[in-house]
């Protein structure tokens, strides 16, 4: 009986301490009824309910709304518990709660069934619902961090997929698996991610995964890569750090550059680039027969001084800067693109260009940097207009809700809208054209600064404190534009300089590192960010030298790459593998038409002979006349300059475009000029061969080969009409796709 009694005794003693291991093993129970905001506010949120396409909308769907992506759980809390006299949940019977009813599609529900009765999802809601829905917003831990892993990876084939491993850090000291409770969001549909982290390749590429739980989100970069058995990374000589660091990354992805691009390649995109125009035939003749080794930083060095290098990239500034001539008037903004090409002419450093303007005040005519705040006209519009030019960011979203892809918030909105409330500007006349058009000034302007003003946050109906975005602090300066200047152009403030630096290369390259160059952020990290901090950096350490980085960004040889695939780099096109064929700008177009065939076009209220680069302004109104070259330039894609962005310029190709080109008046102006070049190259009855390399030189920037010569000379020669036939040849020529595009 006793030793009976021992055995029972040592399989329950045995039993016991496996259960106290049990115990001790696994995670902690909750010691109460689910949290709201650490439970239910991420259920709602990965749910999808709060998404702007659901209730999260600004207008919120069937009188149901919430914040966007349950940014405000306090406010939220309040809709699911008291709006319509709290029928939304139901404390005595969870079940029939409108809120689990709908989820579940137990009764009709626009946006379908997010989660099933048998679900986690439906215990979790309807035991916070039993246990009387409240805010625990005063009780519950706060999330410290998300640690995500891998942050970066490349997943090479066969292997096909990635495990995305979530934790949530708490202020309680918990770490808890948050794989299956955080929203993921992929940026390529080639490569979905499952509701627990599981990313699966339907296509090579590269994705930017943003994890997402209650305000924190996290970027993750996964590439999937074909299997390259045997793979030796193989390149020219490096030229300098731009090389080094694009290597590092095409060989980690395993991607070879293409080869060096040739000279007549080379000279013709060093023109357009850096002078918006085509190098003449005799200087693509000297440069192609120049036998020196250094001759490309030698003639980007000339293009650099020139007086078109200055015309082209101030058409750039122009664009940004909103210089058109309905907020501005022909007189303003006349002078305004007549100050930005000056200051690109002098190669003035990019961070007193932008201090310039930042602090300008005085007559738009005799002060003319201050026609910015002139186009702007209000603080809000100011604000979002000076960050997108400046420091890259977009902040528009955040005016009416925290940013749902980055860290602003509506405070940070309204505070630095808050810097430019002092901006006044005064209308000394006004003699507009159209008195129905209350955005239209002619007439002199002043812009002054203010002792006084506000703005007032939307949100808190409170005035707003000044504060520079990213600052914890605001401040109260006595001249808080510039004191904004001197804190944005501090070599310290990498928003600045790694925006310029970006823009640059973009203008350079045909694709920002961080592409679209205004909308830095978090969630859309840069293709190569040692890159771009390397080029910011760079900029710093010349005193913001916009001519210095330009130099070496032509000098690398990553920007004298061929477009020319090879079969590793064919998909790819944000590595810069390889060069970007991209179409001409509509400026680019006509202005090389035009050299070609030596005949300048008119444009409405611009002085004869003008290159297009030169026209002040953006595109003119109709109504007040234009002329069938403004209507060409308007068909390419010449912005208005209504927006600061570069987003306004459009390289689109259309139908529209390809009537112009086809039978269109500009074009077949050019052409059948009887004094043009094409007389001049028929002039003394030289031989064909030679008037076809004219105008493969002048056009192209490279001899006709062999077959255009076998092609087209002897029907040149033998054509009853020399002149008509090298008109359609010139024709053909101009509407070629290599004519038409920079490769």
């Amino acid at each position: 009986m006793a030793a009976r009694a021992t055995h029972a005794f040592g399989i329950f003693g045995t039993r016991l301490a496996a259960l106290f291991v049990l115990l001790l093993l696994a995670p902690p129970a909750n010691a109460g009824p689910p949290s709201y905001r650490d439970e239910v506010v991420p259920l709602i949120t990965r749910a999808g309910c709060s998404m702007g396409a659901c209730h999260g909308n600004a207008t919120g769907k069937g009188g149901f709304k919430l914040s966007l992506r349950t940014e405000d759980p306090a406010n939220d809390h309040a809709v699911l518990t008291e709006e319509w006299l709290g029928r939304r949940i139901n404390r005595v019977d969870p079940d029939q709660s409108l809120l689990l009813l709908k989820a579940t599609a137990q009764i009709p529900h626009e946006g379908g069934q997010r989660f099933r009765v048998d679900s986690d999802e439906y215990r979790l809601l309807r035991d916070w619902i039993a246990e009387g829905a409240r805010d625990d917003a005063e009780t519950a831990p706060s999330l410290v961090a998300l640690e995500v892993a891998p942050l970066d990876k490349v997943v090479e084939a066969p292997e096909s997929s990635a495990r995305l491993t979530v934790t949530a850090v708490w202020s309680d000291g918990r770490r808890q698996d948050a794989a299956r409770r955080v929203v993921y969001e992929s940026s390529n549909v080639l490569i979905p991610v499952s509701p627990d982290g599981l990313v699966e390749r339907k296509g090579f590429g590269e994705t930017v995964i943003l994890v997402r739980f209650l305000q924190t989100q996290t970027p993750v970069r996964i590439a999937f890569i074909p299997r390259r058995d045997g793979f030796v990374y193989q390149a020219p000589r490096a030229e300098n750090y731009i090389d080094d660091l694009v290597d590092q990354k095409l060989r980690r992805l395993k991607l070879l550059p293409s080869p060096l691009c040739s000279d007549t390649e080379f000279i013709r995109r060093a023109f357009l680039d850096l002078t918006g125009s085509l190098p003449t035939a005799d200087e693509a003749r000297r440069f192609v027969s120049d036998p020196s080794p250094s001759k490309r930083r030698h003639w980007t060095d000339q293009l650099l001084t020139s007086p078109a290098f200055a015309d082209h990239w101030a058409l750039k500034w122009a664009d940004t800067l909103r210089a058109e001539e309905r907020s501005l008037d022909f007189l303003g903004v006349t002078a305004f693109q007549r100050w930005i090409r000056d200051r690109v002419a002098s190669n003035k450093p990019l961070d007193q260009f932008a201090r310039e303007i930042l602090s300008a005040a005085g007559s738009t005519y005799t002060h003319p940097e201050a026609s910015f705040y002139r186009a702007v006209r209000d603080p809000l519009s100011r604000g979002e207009a000076v960050a997108r030019v400046f420091l890259g960011t977009r902040l528009q979203c955040a005016k009416c809700h925290n940013h749902p892809f980055e860290r602003w918030t509506q405070a940070d909105y309204y505070d630095w809208s808050s810097v430019f409330a002092r901006v006044r500007y005064t209308v000394l006349e006004n003699q507009r054209k159209d008195e129905l058009d209350q955005n239209e000034f002619v007439g002199e302007q002043i812009v002054w600064h203010s002792d006084e003003g506000s703005v007032t946050n939307a949100k808190t109906g409170l005035a707003a404190k000044p504060r520079f975005l990213g600052a914890k602090e605001g401040g109260s300066w006595e001249d808080p534009l510039t004191a904004l200047a001197d804190w944005m152009t501090a070599p310290g403030n990498a928003l600045f300089a790694r925006a310029q630096a970006n823009r640059i290369w973009a203008q350079l390259m045909g694709k920002g590192i961080v592409d679209p160059v205004d909308d830095f952020r978090a969630t859309n990290p840069g293709s190569n960010p040692p890159l771009l901090d390397a080029l910011a950096r760079d900029l710093v350490e010349s005193g913001f030298d916009q001519r210095r980085l330009i130099r070496a960004i032509v000098a690398s040889r990553t920007y004298q790459l061929s477009t020319v695939p090879n079969s590793t780099n064919q998909d790819d096109d944000s590595n810069f593998s390889r060069a970007l064929a991209r179409r001409l700008s509509a400026e680019q177009i006509l202005d090389s038409a035009s050299q070609v065939t030596g005949i300048a076009p008119e444009f409405h209220d611009q002085p004869s002979g003008v290159r297009a680069a030169r026209i002040t302004g953006g595109r003119p109104n109709p109504r007040y006349g234009e002329t069938p070259a403004d209507r060409f330039l308007a068909v390419f894609g010449k912005p208005e300059r209504q927006l600061a962005c570069d987003c306004e310029r459009s390289a689109e190709t259309t139908m529209s475009q390809a009537f112009q080109l086809v039978s269109g008046p500009v074009l077949q102006d050019l052409i059948s000029r009887p004094q043009n070049h094409l007389a001049d190259w028929l002039a003394g009855h030289r031989a064909p061969e030679l008037i076809l390399d004219d105008l493969y030189w002048s056009a192209l920037s490279r001899p006709a080969t062999q077959e255009e010569r076998e092609r087209f000379a002897p029907q040149l020669a033998n054509s009853a009409n020399a002149r008509a036939y090298l008109e359609d040849l010139a024709w053909a020529v101009l509407n070629a796709k290599e004519f038409l595009f920079r490769k």
